[in-house]
Formats: C-alpha cells, structure tokens, sequence
C-alpha cells in the first residue's frame, strides 16, 4: 500500500504482539487501576480533586486518550480495556492459553437491527447528560464503572465474543469513528492472499489462538473503525498476511465503503457534545453549570431537555440543511440523505481537535492533582510515594489559549480540505466541487468561531 509503514517487518515487533499474553497482561494492569478507581469512588473522600477515581478516570485517562490514543494509536485503549476482560476470559475459561472446544457462553445471535453503533450513539448520550454529576461525585463514577463492566459480563454470557465492545460500549463508538483520522492501522498485505485461502483461521481460530473476538475479517478490513487492534488475527494467520502500519492522518476519511448514518450521527454527537461540555464546564454561566450538576430537579430537567434537542435536532437539522445546499451548489445526482452521511465525516477531524481542544483547559489547569492523589488515592492521608502533598500546579497557564487557537484553525482547514475532497469525488468539475464545499466550510468555522468565543472569550 502507498504511503504506509511496516511496523511488523520488524520481527521484534512481530514476536511481542504475536504473544498470546501481549493483551490479557496489559488487561491485568488496567484492570487493576480500574478496580482501585471503582473502590475510592465508593469508599474514598467525596472531594473529587483529591480522589483516584474522578482525577485519573476523567483527567487523566480521557486526556492520554483523546491527546494521544486515539490519533496516533487508533484503537489502542480496545486493545488493553479492562472493561471486556472478566467476560472474555469467563467465555474462554483461560487469561492466556488457548482451550479447545467453543466458548463458554450460551451461544445467542446479536440481532441484526442492533448490528450498528446507535446504540452506543444513544449510551454515550446518557452518559454525557449526567456527565456533570458523574465528574463531581465519585460514587457515582464508580456506578457508571462497575455498571459498564457487569453488563460486559452479561452480554459475554449470551454472545460469544466481545459483542459489548463492537455494539454497545459508549466509549468504543467515539473511539472508533475518531480512530478514522489514526496514525496507525492493521491490515492485510495482500487482499487476494484471504481470498484464496479456505480455512480463514483469523476468523475461525487454530491452535495458535482465537478467532477475531471483534466479529471482523480482516481480508475486508479497509478502515479502523471496528478494529480493536487486539492482534488475535496476527497470531493466528498461517499465511503472514496481517501487518500493523504507520500511515498518513485521517487516511480513512476518503474512505467510501461502510459509511453509515449512525456513524454520521456520531460524528454530530461528538461534536455538539464538545461544545456543550465547553460551554457548561469552562463558560461563564455558572447557572448552567448548576443546572446540569442538579441544583433542582427541575433544572436538570430543563437542561436534559436542551441537551437532547441540541444533538438530536438542532445541530443535525442545521446539518441537514447545510448538506442541501452543498447538493444543489454542488449539482450532485444522489439522495440528500447520502450527501448528508458523506460530508458528516468532515465532522470527525473538527469533532477530534475539539476535544484535544477542551481537554487541554482541565489537564494543564488540573493535571498536577494527579501526584498527590497517586500518594492518597482514598483521601485518608496516606503518603504512598512521597508526592501527597504536591500542590496544586497549572501547567503554562499562559500558553493553553494559544495552543487552542492553533489546534482549531488548523483543524478547520484540515477539515474544509476533507469535505472538499468528499465532494469532488460526487461533482463533475472542480469549480461545482468548491462551490459545494462552501456549505460545509461555513458550518465548519461557525463551530470553529463558537469554541474560540468559549475558550478565549
């Protein structure tokens, strides 16, 4: 393929993610920080600055992942989550060695209406609602935790593999769609080599391991987003077919096949959502704040109400309209509806920097709580490490808005170039394709002008 780079043609490479352990012992040491976030969310200090959960699951978990993760490493976090791990290794009856025989589960069919991410569009909408509440009160972060887990469980008991991971996990959707614009990918060397070959063991399974637990071939893996990046499928290829690559930002944007409207609808969630969590946790209305911290219960309800139309309705509507005009300006022969799930992917870079964006406010401001709470993860006044009384310290406080400003102008032109070149592949000329793109570039910087007006005022 053009312009990528074998990472496994290096055979040290090769050998550790070969390695049936590579996966279940970063599991191990995930899982263990997730018990310990669950357990001082229960039973730690209610002041969620100085408590393990709130600090290392909301500040610096979603920072590394969003910062780091997922544009330079695609599906990574997929690849070490403790949240499938006591399900799939209850479903295999082993961490790491292969047991013969089927899964232990009871074997059901996942139905085909649910075969999409809207129920991850739908659960990441949940959890966003109460987001407030769940950043300030780690009890309820431990609920939302363990709740995530148990249903794992469950869903790992009826289904075989991970069908919580692909279908329902409201952190794999944004992961997935956001894992588009990657810097790494795994793939196939050569399409044809899986076409010939009968066995398909990276599906089935062999002696060397397990079938793709993701419900994924990869001989017809042409995009990241539903590839967790768990490596079953190097090991168990006979025919040396599988190989991890460095490649270009945002390589699958232009990619056709397997756009859909629930990823077109994600790729809006995410991005109202970055707004809104802008607007309520770094803009000046403390009235909203409270309100969607539920001050009353009539507050909250109102903001619910907001919430739900902004990324249900209004942004989509506004989006909609935005797409039919590039269809006429544009004078493309295909249904609206197509013209709207098409440019909706111009959205994800935008969606991605605007997230870096806001994670940028809260870990440069708030990081430094990490070292103490490492110290005293309970807020009982252990002293673990030496660090707990490190103070509170910003970080080049001076800096984050330039950072910011950056980030979103280039991530708008980034994204304008992207809807430029979706909408070239559709229209006859070049001058029909930038007038189509003008639609599309006008939403785009809107968005951009509304986080600049947060962040620097």
């Amino acid at each position: 393929m053009q312009n990528r780079f074998e990472l496994t043609q290096y055979r040290w490479v090769k050998k550790m993610l070969q390695w049936r352990g590579f996966q279940p012992v970063l599991m191990l040491f995930t899982l263990f920080f997730f018990v310990i976030a669950i357990l001082t969310g229960f039973f730690g200090t209610p002041a969620g600055s100085h408590n393990f959960g709130i600090i290392f699951v909301w500040i610096v978990w979603w920072a590394l992942l969003m910062i780091v993760m997922v544009p330079f490493f695609a599906r990574l976090w997929c690849t070490i989550c403790p949240i499938p791990a006591p399900g799939e290794w209850l479903q295999r009856r082993s961490l790491i060695r292969r047991r013969p025989g089927k899964l232990f589960t009871l074997r059901r069919r996942w139905p085909r209406k649910f075969r999409n991410i809207w129920m991850q569009n739908f659960g990441f909408l949940a959890v966003a609602l109460f987001s407030t509440i769940i950043l300030t009160r780690p009890s309820v972060s431990a609920w939302v935790l363990l709740g995530m887990i148990l249903v794992a469980i469950i869903l790992s008991i009826l289904y075989e593999n991970r069908i919580f991971c692909r279908y329902v996990c409201p952190v794999g959707g944004f992961i997935g769609l956001y894992s588009l614009t990657s810097t790494l990918e795994l793939r196939v060397k050569d399409a044809q080599v899986c076409k010939d070959h009968k066995t398909k063991d990276c599906v089935t399974g062999n002696e060397l391991g397990y079938g793709c637990p993701w419900l994924v071939f990869p001989g017809k893996l042409e995009r990241n987003t539903y590839c967790g990046m768990c490596t079953a499928c190097l090991t168990t290829c006979t025919q040396d077919n599988i190989a991890i690559n460095l490649r270009p930002f945002g390589a699958d944007l232009l990619v056709e096949k397997g756009r859909s409207l629930d990823e077109a609808f994600k790729a809006l969630i995410m991005l109202a959502c970055a707004l809104l969590y802008s607007a309520v946790l770094l803009g000046p209305w403390g009235w909203v704040k409270d309100w969607a911290n539920m001050d009353t219960l009539p507050h909250w309800a109102m903001y619910a109400v907001a919430f739900i139309t902004i990324n249900l309705l209004a942004l989509p509507g506004i989006f909609w309209l935005t797409a039919a005009a590039t269809r006429k300006l544009a004078r493309l022969d295909i249904p609206l509806k197509k013209v709207f799930v098409d440019v909706a992917y111009s959205l994800v870079p935008m969606g991605l920097i605007g997230w870096i964006a806001f994670s940028f406010s809260f870990v440069f401001v708030n990081g430094s709580y990490a070292l103490s709470v490492l110290s005293d993860p309970f807020g009982w006044g252990w002293d673990l490490f030496g660090t707990r009384s490190f103070p509170w310290t910003p970080v080049l406080p001076d800096m984050v808005s330039g950072l910011q400003i950056l980030l979103l102008l280039a991530g708008l032109v980034y994204a304008i170039i992207i809807a430029y070149r979706i909408i070239r592949r559709r229209a006859a000329t070049d001058n029909l394709a930038w007038r189509g793109t003008l639609p599309v570039a006008g939403f785009l910087s809107a968005v951009t002008f509304t986080f600049l007006r947060l962040y620097i005022g």
